[in-house]
């Protein structure tokens, strides 16, 4: 798996780009190569799964309903981190049975974008952008230098799809496509790279 978020923040909170490359394996054997591991668990927030996808799905499917019941409940969209400690309450809570690593990133009114971090074992952070699943540790040193505060929607696509094609051409368990997504007050634009129109580096 490989999957990134990032906040364009040209003005502060603007919007969330993120996306992942698309293979499920099962050992070397790729058991799905078309996976959306883009999750929808309200309006505006998505959650990237990465680690075991039975884990990652169930845990998306409660913090799906715990944000329905409270949008219903108060007649209010859930915030971004709600939802993120939702997820950090799972995953902290069932540490022990869970191989599960999220992204949690959306909008809402009162933060605007916002991108959490959570990794094995349940810690929560928000950061200005996020990376992960095995893929992510080839490209720590490239997001660290591209990332720049302030990026347009466009410049923050082209981080987001040259990381995760990068990771995909080191790692053995992310392949296929890159899906990718903006999300902003207006809602979620969703966009697809074939494996065929990937982005290309010096081993073209």
């Amino acid at each position: 798996s490989s999957g990134i978020n990032a906040e364009w923040p040209l003005r502060p909170g603007d919007g969330v780009v993120f996306g992942a490359d698309s293979r499920t394996s099962t050992g070397t054997y790729v058991a799905n190569r078309v996976t959306d591991k883009l999750t929808q668990v309200a309006d505006k927030i998505y959650c990237c799964r990465s680690g075991s996808a039975a884990d990652t799905q169930a845990i998306a499917d409660y913090v799906k309903f715990y944000l329905d019941l409270q949008e219903n409940e108060t007649n209010e969209e859930p915030t971004v981190e709600v939802a993120s400690r939702i997820f950090q309450m799972l995953c902290y809570n069932n540490r022990d049975q869970l191989s599960a690593s999220i992204i949690c990133a959306g909008w809402d009114k009162t933060n605007g974008g916002q991108v959490y971090c959570l990794p094995l074992g349940g810690m929560c952070v928000r950061m200005p952008f996020a990376i992960g699943g095995s893929g992510s540790t080839y490209i720590y040193g490239h997001c660290d230098n591209t990332y720049k505060v302030g990026m347009t929607e466009e410049q923050c696509l082209k981080f987001v799809a040259d990381a995760v094609a990068l990771a995909m051409h080191r790692d053995g368990s992310s392949g296929g496509m890159i899906r990718l997504a903006v999300l902003t007050k207006d809602g979620c634009k969703r966009l697809n790279i074939p494996g065929n129109q990937l982005p290309t580096f010096w081993s073209k």
